[in-house]
């Protein structure tokens, strides 16, 4: 309400014309500090102060987004302040959490009754079947439907957190690599006209290798566990007995076809026309999707038997720390992301320069490790999105001349999204359910160690197979 008040007073054709002329070259490298801030503040606060960061860390992330919005107020002016955060909201976040809740809402109401016995291979086959369904439904779908069975066939074992981990790393990353339904990145490259399976046809063997050797690493650790540390609790201290398996909630199944759908939906809509909202103008398709999201959400949360989330133990807590924290990122993203889009011309015209040879060509294996790295720490979707554009922006010459460069990109901005808690969405929502289920998970900088450990020599290999 407040923010409305704002716009009424400032004139929305104010809004327009300033969110347009938004200029990246202008930006010092100072700009960025509200969103490193806000990085720092994530990594390091909850292991030093757990409970006070539990308590206020949505208004720590108010603070680090009003860093950046005041200073732009008073540098630029409140219609530029105004108008980009609320073009970002408006185009950007409110769409990311509709799906994002859409999604929760809808696999946490699928319940999987009954246990199995978490055994390393019964283990790895989860996995599995959580990486090959996030490219159906989506890593955030995939990782609310599996991560709850996945805990609870492991909850009388001393050592659980090496399989959450290895789970944000399959399921709620690399899984999502093979159709633009799997991960927001591919819909933004499926949106600017890549082929609906320009991906699974270009990137499934890089996918494959990736897959393979992490499940395979998985086992062999999750087997070490499993037959030298004493791993299991006494049967009479197992909180879940094994017992068959039942499927409550399965409606919900058709609310997971439905938000597939209505996500195809927006992007196969090719009418021009749009609706201009405070300034921002909305596609027809985005704003029917979103619409329609909404709908479903409600119908799930009336419809679905209260038995069933009641067993999932499901909370909105993982939701709303995930909302809050990224209102602050999508806001003090937004003049790093300027920065990278005014390309030579800006603050980072060396990240720019080191993707691309003498002769001006990209070069394969840069694109990879800079979309990459730079997916780990900033929202993956823009990311990619700056890169496509750096690599000339036509899909037709991406899908062809370019198709191992796009290749490189749309593998750089998926996987790598694995390497933090912050470089894909459901990457938090896993952590903070496993948490809630009593697993100690990693820090910020614990969990960055398992990725460097695991993911990084994954990673330069396939560089030098596949780039």
């Amino acid at each position: 309400m407040g923010a409305s008040v704002i716009v009424g007073l400032i004139g929305q054709s104010a809004l327009s014309t300033q969110v347009s002329t938004f200029d990246g070259s202008q930006l010092s490298l100072w700009w960025a500090m509200p969103f490193i801030g806000m990085l720092l503040s994530m990594a390091i606060v909850p292991v030093l102060a757990s409970d006070f960061w539990h308590r206020h860390f949505g208004k720590i992330t108010l603070a680090w987004a009003l860093a950046f919005l005041l200073p732009c107020a008073s540098v630029f002016g409140i219609p530029m302040a105004v108008g980009t955060a609320m073009h970002v909201c408006l185009a950007e976040y409110f769409p990311f959490v509709i799906l994002m809740v859409a999604l929760f809402v809808v696999a946490g109401g699928i319940c999987v009754n009954g246990n199995l016995h978490g055994t390393p291979a019964l283990n790895t086959g989860l996995l599995a079947l959580g990486a090959l369904l996030a490219s159906v439904m989506g890593t955030t779908g995939a990782s609310m439907l599996m991560i709850r069975p996945l805990i609870r066939a492991n909850d009388n074992r001393r050592h659980a957190r090496h399989t959450v981990v290895f789970f944000i790393f399959l399921v709620a990353n690399v899984g999502g690599a093979l159709s633009p339904l799997g991960d927001p990145p591919l819909f933004l490259g499926f949106l600017k006209g890549i082929d609906f399976f320009w991906t699974v046809k270009n990137i499934f063997f890089q996918t494959l290798f990736l897959c393979v050797a992490l499940l395979s690493i998985f086992y062999f650790l999750d087997c070490y566990y499993y037959r030298h540390c004493e791993e299991e609790f006494l049967p009479a201290l197992d909180p879940t007995p094994d017992s068959d398996i039942s499927v409550d909630g399965k409606i919900n199944f058709i609310f997971l076809l439905a938000i597939v759908g209505l996500v195809l939906m927006s992007g196969l809509w090719r009418s021009s026309g749009s609706l201009n909202l405070l300034g921002t103008s909305i596609g027809w398709g985005s704003l029917t999707r979103d619409s329609l999201l909404i709908v479903v959400i409600l119908i799930s949360l009336w419809i679905t038997p209260t038995t069933a989330r009641a067993n999932n133990e499901f909370s909105w807590g993982p939701m709303r720390e995930v909302a809050k924290l990224f209102a602050g990122l999508f806001i003090t993203l937004i003049p790093v992301v300027a920065i990278l889009r005014a390309g030579e011309q800006g603050a980072f015209a060396g990240v720019i320069q080191i993707i691309t040879d003498t002769h001006g060509q990209p070069i394969d294996r840069m694109y990879f490790w800079t979309v990459g790295l730079l997916s780990s720490v900033l929202d993956n979707a823009p990311t990619y999105l700056v890169f496509f554009n750096a690599a000339g922006g036509d899909p037709m010459t991406l899908m062809g001349r370019l198709g191992s460069t796009l290749a490189a990109i749309s593998c750089g901005s998926v996987f790598m999204g694995a390497l933090s808690y912050i470089g894909n969405a459901p990457n938090m929502m896993v952590r903070a359910i496993a948490q809630e289920r009593g697993i100690r998970m990693p820090s910020f900088f614990g969990y960055m160690g398992w990725s460097i450990l695991v993911l990084i020599p994954l990673f330069g290999l396939m560089s030098v197979i596949f780039f």
